[in-house]
C-alpha cells in the first residue's frame, strides 16, 4: 500500500474544480495548466472530484480521465487524492480500485449520497468495510450537517480510529466534531487534520489543525500558504489580516455574502488567469455582470497573492 508522509499534509491542499470543455467533457489541456498553476501557488496536494470538483455529477469516464490526466501532469510533485464516495462499501471499493489503477495516492470518503435504513450501525459498517479493504490510504471528508446522510458522532469516532485513515477534511464547521477530530489525533499522532472551512482558517490552525484543504485554493492557495507561514512564525495578528484579505477576495469571486456565483465565479477567475478555457459546470450557478466586474477588480488589485511570480511562491506576506 502507498504511504504518504504526514508532513505533506502540513500545508495547503486544493479541493480542485474540474475544467470542462464546451461539450462538458474533461478538458485535459486545462488539467495540465491547473496542475502547473497549483505548483506555482505552493500547494502540496489535490483533492479531485470532491464537491467543488463535481465528482458526484460527472460520468465515471470523465472522473477517470481527470485522475489520469492529473497524475500524468503532476509527475509526483503533488499528492493526488480522489473522492470515491458512493452508496455502499462495494461501490466505494470499486471506485477505489479504479482510482488506484489511475495512479491516485489516496482515496477520500464522504457520507454516502443516498442510503436506505441509514442507522448508525449501517453507516458505520459502510465506512469501516471500505476503509479496512481499501488498497489506498483513506481520507475522511466530514461534511457534518451539510450531508444528506448523517454520520453520528459515535460513528465518526470509530471511523477516525481506523489505522488506514491518514487524514481528515473537516468541513463541518461544528465545534463538537472538531473536538472529536482533535481527540482522534491525540490517540493517533500520525493522523493529520485539515480544515475545509476557508472562512475560519486561523481558528482551526490555532486549535491544532495541521493544514488547509480549501475549495478556493485554486486561486487562493498562495495566500492560504502565507496564513500558515504567519501562524508558524507566531504572528497571529498578521495571519488574521491575511485571512480577512482572503475572505474579501472570496466574496468578490463567489458573488457576495450570498455566494450566488459560487462555482461559476471560481471557474471564471481561472479562465481570466489563463488556466481554464470555460466556466461550464454541472451545477449551473449564475455568472452575473457584477461578479465579472468583481473578479476583474481582484485580479487587478490582488495579483501579488493570486498570481505570485513563477519562480517565487513564497515571500513577504502582505497584510
Amino acid at each position: 500500500m502507498k504511504t504518504i508522509p504526514p508532513e505533506l499534509f502540513e500545508g495547503v491542499w486544493s479541493a480542485a474544480p474540474t475544467p470542462f470543455d464546451d461539450k462538458m467533457r474533461v478538458d485535459v489541456a486545462s488539467v495540465k495548466r491547473l496542475v502547473e498553476h497549483h505548483v506555482r501557488l505552493g500547494v502540496k496536494g489535490l483533492f479531485l472530484a470532491g464537491t467543488c470538483g463535481e465528482g458526484a455529477w460527472m460520468p465515471e469516464r470523465d472522473r477517470r480521465t481527470l485522475v489520469q490526466a492529473t497524475v500524468a501532469a503532476a509527475k509526483g510533485r503533488l499528492i493526488v487524492s480522489v473522492q470515491v464516495t458512493d452508496n455502499s462499501a462495494a461501490r466505494i471499493l470499486d471506485n477505489i480500485a479504479m482510482a488506484k489503477e489511475d495512479g491516485a495516492d489516496m482515496a477520500v470518503i464522504a457520507p454516502p449520497y443516498f442510503l436506505m435504513n441509514a442507522t448508525p450501525a449501517n453507516v458505520g459498517n459502510l465506512y469501516v468495510e471500505a476503509i479496512r479493504h481499501s488498497p489506498l490510504p483513506v481520507g475522511v471528508y466530514d461534511r457534518g450537517a451539510h450531508s444528506s446522510v448523517a454520520v453520528p458522532d459515535a460513528v465518526l469516532k470509530a471511523i477516525y480510529a481506523e489505522p488506514n485513515v491518514v487524514s481528515i477534511k473537516d468541513s463541518s464547521s461544528d465545534l463538537g466534531r472538531r473536538a472529536i477530530a482533535l481527540a482522534a489525533r491525540r490517540k493517533r499522532p500520525a493522523l493529520r487534520l485539515l480544515t475545509g472551512n476557508e472562512f475560519m482558517c486561523v481558528e482551526y490552525l490555532e486549535a491544532g489543525y495541521d493544514g488547509l484543504m480549501l475549495g478556493g485554493a485554486a486561486f487562493q492557495g498562495h495566500l492560504a500558504g502565507l496564513i500558515m507561514e504567519a501562524m508558524a512564525a507566531g504572528d497571529e495578528a498578521l495571519a488574521r489580516r491575511l485571512e480577512q484579505r482572503m475572505i474579501r477576495i472570496m466574496y468578490a469571486v463567489y458573488g457576495g455574502q450570498k455566494i450566488k456565483c459560487w462555482l461559476s465565479g471560481e471557474k471564471k477567475i481561472l479562465v481570466d488567469m489563463g488556466v481554464f478555457k470555460t466556466w461550464k459546470s454541472y451545477l449551473n450557478y449564475p455568472l452575473t455582470d457584477s461578479c465579472c466586474r468583481a473578479i476583474e477588480s481582484v485580479l487587478a488589485n490582488d495579483a501579488d497573492v493570486l498570481l505570485p511570480p513563477q519562480n517565487k511562491t513564497k515571500g513577504k506576506a502582505h497584510g
